[in-house]
């Protein structure tokens, strides 16, 4: 594993997913930052300026205050808040992902890297004032332009997901990102239903980034606790862990998507 160095003010997260001695191609995630690194409740915040995308069919989206996001996701709209946003959209925009591999053919080094990164621009004005209020998005000045492949992203792969869920999911960051995973990778199937292996360099433990789970028996306990979660909000939520233990068994979705949550 890498190390992340998150008590900086300023520099990098990395984590390499397997060991170069063993898997050459070494699959590598780095994300740079200039502020701290995101975490917790700022994974809303690209959840929200996507859907505010998609809602005004642009990159570029409008809006008349950052505490919109609280109201969408049913958070206080107290100063505590307000100034966790504020900070959240910082990080955020702050923040480049890099993903790559690096390939050892014979005796040649080959490095092949890609970045991303959420937004490209950020004009937010931070203002309690009963003005600002009432001011109309355009009025308001607020901007955010999405970067070109995050909003061909959204645009393109588009998933069912009920905000309600997701509302009620933001105090736990671990079972938000399983159920967004799952409503994912459900909606891609087509035909026979897929197994992820729960640990290894491609598993599921890795793909959630959940590295703090280094032992199988402690993820797959804290796995089972999560789907209990998202099944009280999706009772048909088509995932599930295999018989041995070893796999989560994703079925499609097309037929139950994670649109329509229980009813309380």
């Amino acid at each position: 594993m890498g190390r992340t160095n998150r008590g900086s003010r300023t520099g990098c997260a990395t984590q390499v997913d397997s060991k170069k001695a063993k898997y050459p191609q070494t699959l590598l995630r780095k994300v740079h930052y200039e502020r701290s690194v995101p975490f917790g409740q700022d994974r809303l915040i690209p959840i929200w300026v996507a859907t505010l995308a998609l809602r005004q069919k642009s990159r570029a989206v409008r809006f008349r205050k950052a505490s919109e996001m609280l109201d969408f996701f049913n958070l206080p709209a107290d100063g505590y808040h307000y100034r966790r946003t504020i900070q959240g959209f910082k990080r955020i925009f702050s923040a480049t992902i890099f993903f790559g591999t690096e390939d050892q053919p014979a005796a040649d080094n080959m490095v092949d890297w890609s970045r991303f990164h959420f937004f490209d621009r950020m004009k937010l004005w931070f203002n309690t004032s009963e003005a600002a209020t009432e001011a109309t998005p355009e009025e308001s000045g607020n901007v955010i332009t999405l970067s070109e492949s995050f909003y061909r992203e959204v645009d393109q792969h588009r998933i069912p997901v009920e905000r309600q869920v997701v509302a009620a999911l933001a105090h736990a960051p671990g079972v938000l990102d399983l159920y967004l995973w799952t409503a994912w990778k459900s909606w891609t199937i087509n035909g026979a239903p897929a197994h992820i292996p729960l640990s290894g360099p491609t598993g599921l433990s890795q793909q959630l980034g959940t590295t703090e789970y280094s032992r199988d028996r402690r993820f797959r306990g804290k796995l089972r606790c999560w789907l209990r979660q998202i099944k009280a909000f999706w009772p048909q939520c088509p995932a599930s862990i295999s018989p041995c233990g070893r796999y989560l068994v994703v079925q499609s979705s097309k037929s139950s998507p994670a649109i329509h949550p229980a009813k309380a």
